[in-house]
């Protein structure tokens, strides 16, 4: 699914490019949640951007595919077209692009791009209904610009609705759980769970436990100074959330 092999991305130009991802290497399967915890300027969302090609960050060593292709050297759309999907941390506004078009929009992009017909107005509307109202999103919510006047969990939730329209192969989850209150977790949480899959894999970025106890993970890893430092199961988490950073740090020197 998902092969990342020593890779090497820096931020900035010229003399002010920073390494900020120094040789990572992580396997994701497809079937799988893998959750990247670590702490603040590790370079977690950093790698979510180099993904899927954010400007501003060049790769300058290792390799990254998804099912066999390289992605490294698609354009954001391309990537998009193979089934790679970021939820931001803070997802951004577009004044006057209603929620309903843009989501068609992008939906009849990517299939064009992968030579499928588009998907016509009728299917649209009764599937956008349909993952709206398990999403708690009213159809009112679906006409306003996108994420324009909503609240953070208004937001978050709006991106799980585009991701279940979308129905990528792989999703990256870049603090998700941020600005949520435990209500809305929980919505955000089903919502990515029902996207389980055995041919789907999930990268979920993460500080904390508690979205965790709702999107199980199969993997934890722990990236610190642009590396994956240690890998474990989902009880590395709990030690995280318990212990702080600092002893497995130090484990890892």
């Amino acid at each position: 699914m998902l092969k990342i092999e020593n890779l090497v991305a820096t931020v900035g130009e010229g003399e002010d490019a920073k390494e900020i991802i120094k040789g990572l290497t992580l396997d994701v399967p497809a079937g799988e949640v893998h959750a990247i915890m670590g702490p603040n300027g590790a370079g977690k969302s950093t790698l979510s951007y180099v993904l899927t090609g954010r400007d501003g960050y060049e790769v300058t060593g290792g390799s990254a595919e998804l099912n066999g292709a390289d992605i490294l050297d698609m354009e954001p759309e391309e990537r998009a077209a193979k089934g790679l999907f970021l939820s931001f941390q803070y997802p951004v506004e577009i004044p006057g692009v209603p929620v309903m078009t843009f989501v068609r929009t992008a939906l009849n992009a990517q299939r064009k791009l992968r030579g499928e017909e588009e998907v016509s107005a009728a299917e649209f509307l009764k599937k956008s209904r349909a993952v709206a109202a398990k999403l708690k999103l009213t159809p009112e919510m679906l006409k306003r610009p996108v994420n324009v006047g909503f609240s953070g969990g208004e937001k978050k939730r709006l991106e799980i609705f585009q991701m279940m329209m979308l129905e990528p192969k792989f999703l990256i989850l870049d603090e998700t759980d941020s600005g949520l209150d435990i209500d809305a977790l929980k919505t955000v949480s089903d919502g990515v769970n029902e996207l389980r899959d055995p041919e789907r894999g999930m990268l979920v970025i993460t500080h904390y436990q508690r979205l965790l106890d709702h999107i199980q993970p199969d993997k934890v890893h722990v990236l610190a100074n642009g590396r994956i430092i240690t890998s474990g199961g989902p009880e590395l988490a709990l030690r995280l959330e318990k212990e702080g950073y600092d002893g497995v740090l130090s484990e890892a020197v």
